[in-house]
């Protein structure tokens, strides 16, 4: 693999990159508890330090811009002055091997109940709870409806991202990504199963979009377009999200970006085989149901609409060896995002280059174990034999 375009030098931003292969968001759960919220500490240094690669990018877990924004814990925000210091630790451990981190900027909306943001009731584009039970409390959602959002809650939230944006740069990243994928407050507004209000911003994706791309535009105007990347997930059906017409809904999201003053540095995009809970067949299937017009489900729709605008593209989702040389061979994608196996394998991008084996990972290790350490920072790198 070592002469695929996978392993090429790219631009991204103002950054060079020597390859192609990125850490995508992971929420873990192992920072520790400050006064409410979670701080980074010495274990998250560990842990993006042995995955950082000179010219490599690691894109952060999900961070919470507010401690409203929150519905898990264990996960460190970015808007405390001891968070900012946690995320410094992380940073500059990356950049001592030569690397480069983005930070995800997260508002969970209605993924949350009142006990799990300080009693304050969730917001979201809809009034309509979540199916299910928060991870943390385990308190149904239904019993904590979200309130529709209205008035100056646009304006504090865009005003949290901004903030929350400005601290990243603070603290040593070299970009911030707006999550707008999975469900989360600002899918919720795209997503027109979720989204039903008939104001301002709902009904059309004109209108569904508008709040998203304020908060993106804002984002761009607080540290530059250069600094800013965008995660969707267009196929999504987690957090009992889906949409009618997704090709077109999110073309339209992609076209409006290609219309920002500077291009945003990159757009970061879940498979639409991918899903957090059935198998590729069976979310392929689930598609199909779903969407009011019969359509291929590809990537390369988007992606073709953002590379003359110069924004990069990455590509992430269940994605193996085989697809990671074909997305980037075929033009789908410039980057390849990898989940799952970079938290089993610390040296991910010297197996990949190398065609070594890969570690196998343990999913009940994934949000919490007895031992912090255990399945975060133990497993192996490559010994050859």
């Amino acid at each position: 693999m070592s002469d695929s375009i996978l392993f090429q030098p790219l631009k991204v931003g103002s950054v060079e990159l020597k390859h192609r292969v990125v850490l995508a968001p992971l929420t873990r759960c192992r920072a520790t508890p400050s006064n409410g919220y979670y701080v980074p500490n010495d274990l998250l240094v560990e842990y993006y330090s042995q995955r950082a690669t000179s010219g490599g990018l690691l894109i952060s877990e999900a961070s919470p811009i507010s401690i409203t924004a929150c519905g898990f814990a264990g996960v460190p925000g970015i808007w405390a002055e001891d968070q900012i210091a946690g995320w410094k630790k992380v940073t500059d451990a990356v950049h001592a091997k030569g690397g480069y981190i983005s930070c995800q900027l997260w508002h969970v909306g209605r993924a949350a109940t009142a006990l799990d943001i300080q009693g304050v009731q969730p917001l979201s584009s809809t009034s309509k709870p979540l199916e299910g039970a928060s991870a943390s409390t385990g308190m149904l959602y239904k019993d904590f409806p979200p309130r529709k959002m209205v008035g100056d809650d646009f304006t504090n939230v865009i005003n949290d991202f901004v903030q929350a944006s400005k601290n990243a740069i603070a603290a040593g990243f070299d970009f911030v990504e707006v999550h707008s994928a999975n469900g989360y407050l600002l899918d919720q507004f795209l997503m027109d199963n979720i989204n039903t209000r008939d104001d301002e911003y709902g009904g059309s994706i004109e209108k569904r979009a508008k709040f998203p791309l304020q908060v993106i535009k804002a984002v761009v105007e607080a540290v530059g377009a250069e600094k800013v990347g965008v995660r969707f997930s267009p196929y999504g059906n987690f957090q009992d999200c889906y949409d009618s017409d997704p090709n077109a809904h999110w073309s339209y999201v992609c076209e409006q970006l290609v219309k920002f003053s500077s291009p945003i540095a990159y757009v970061h995009m879940v498979d639409p085989r991918s899903d957090f809970v059935v198998p590729e067949a069976e979310k392929l299937k689930n598609l199909e149901r779903q969407v009011s017009i019969k359509q291929q489900f590809s990537l390369k729709i988007f992606r073709d609409i953002l590379k003359p605008s110069g924004t990069k593209f990455i590509a992430a989702g269940a994605i193996d060896r085989e697809r990671a040389l074909s997305y980037t061979k075929d033009d789908v994608a410039d980057m390849i995002a990898f989940g799952r196996y970079f938290i089993s394998n610390p040296d991910l991008v010297e197996r990949l280059r190398h065609n070594w084996p890969l570690t196998h990972y343990d999913r009940n290790t994934f949000y919490w174990a007895p031992d912090p350490a255990h399945g975060y920072t133990d497993y192996e790198f490559y010994k050859s034999t």
